[in-house]
């Protein structure tokens, strides 16, 4: 059975940051057709609940205020790391710790292995999950790089549907994704990249352990010295992480040369949408997303040269 609690806090000073200043019923379901009854039930009402890294500071600062929320960290059907011969699946509440220590995750996703260990602190890495990562869909999402550049697809489940999203569309604005009032993201799928392949992430933060600026994971494939297969995806430089599929058009068939690394620059630059914020000013993320963008490039390059 399901804990349900109704809990009732009145007026509570906001720079008190142990309490949540809000109103809200709390839901434990302990299986996955009890919370999708939960969320199809409550609609729009809910707010899932895993890590709460984000939804409970959101909620403290009253940004988001809930009627109910719902947590998924009693169901243990939703806590697994699989691996077989496609790939790697990751259920709903794993801790971004746990696939950080996973081996295949370090071995054959460095990219993803790379953007998880530089996360927030260790504390905050074995509360917060992957999915709850994806699923805030802010612009910044560390993980969300590494996932678009290894074509990530997620399972969205409701109680009477079940559903595949590619990585690619699932972020639709700040905030914002292709779920459905009534769904949950229940897995995310991580498809082997291309054998010899090499795959980077970068990212430039104000101090250690803050949020992004600027990140990127780049994949490259080289024959020779040509780009066979190439992947760039960049984070808090447009309302939604993102490929830069015009810059992997130009380099692909190519050769990493200075001139054709200048053209890349210029496209990401061009094709990039960021934002003046607290964190830093539109033309600085234009200028250090070049930087970053080479930068990656280059380590893939020195990579196949000392494979």
């Amino acid at each position: 059975m399901s804990q349900n609690k109704n809990i009732n806090l009145g007026y509570i000073n906001l720079f008190n940051t142990h309490i949540i200043p809000v109103k809200f019923n709390y839901h434990a379901p302990q299986t996955l057709e009890e919370a999708l009854n939960l969320l199809n039930k409550l609609k729009d009402k809910a707010r899932v609940i895993a890590g709460g890294t984000d939804l409970i500071v959101d909620m403290k600062l009253r940004r988001k205020e809930p009627e109910h929320v719902v947590s998924l960290n009693k169901i243990r059907e939703l806590d697994y790391i699989t691996v077989d011969s496609l790939g790697v699946k990751i259920g709903a509440i794993v801790k971004l710790r746990k696939i950080e220590k996973e081996k295949i995750i370090r071995e054959r996703f460095p990219a993803l292995y790379e953007a998880l260990k530089s996360m927030a602190s260790i504390q905050v890495r074995n509360m917060g999950t992957m999915v709850g990562n994806i699923c805030n869909a802010s612009p910044a999402a560390d993980t969300a790089p590494p996932l678009l550049i290894y074509n990530a697809t997620l399972t969205a489940k409701s109680l009477n549907n079940e559903r595949k999203i590619p990585i690619e569309e699932f972020f639709k604005a700040p905030g914002k994704t292709a779920l459905k009032e009534d769904e949950l993201v229940t897995e995310i799928f991580i498809p082997y990249p291309p054998q010899d392949s090499h795959s980077t992430f970068l990212k430039i933060t104000r101090v250690g352990m803050d949020l992004s600026k600027v990140s990127i994971a780049v994949l490259t494939k080289f024959n020779g010295s040509i780009i066979e297969d190439i992947r760039i995806a960049l984070g808090a430089v447009a309302p939604t992480p993102l490929r830069i599929r015009r810059a992997e058009e130009f380099l692909k068939n190519k050769p990493l040369t200075e001139e054709n690394l200048k053209i890349v620059q210029e496209i990401v630059a061009k094709e990039i949408k960021p934002i003046t914020d607290v964190r830093s000013t539109e033309w600085y993320r234009r200028e250090v997303a070049k930087v970053l963008v080479k930068d990656a490039l280059m380590k893939c390059l020195e990579e196949e040269g000392g494979r």
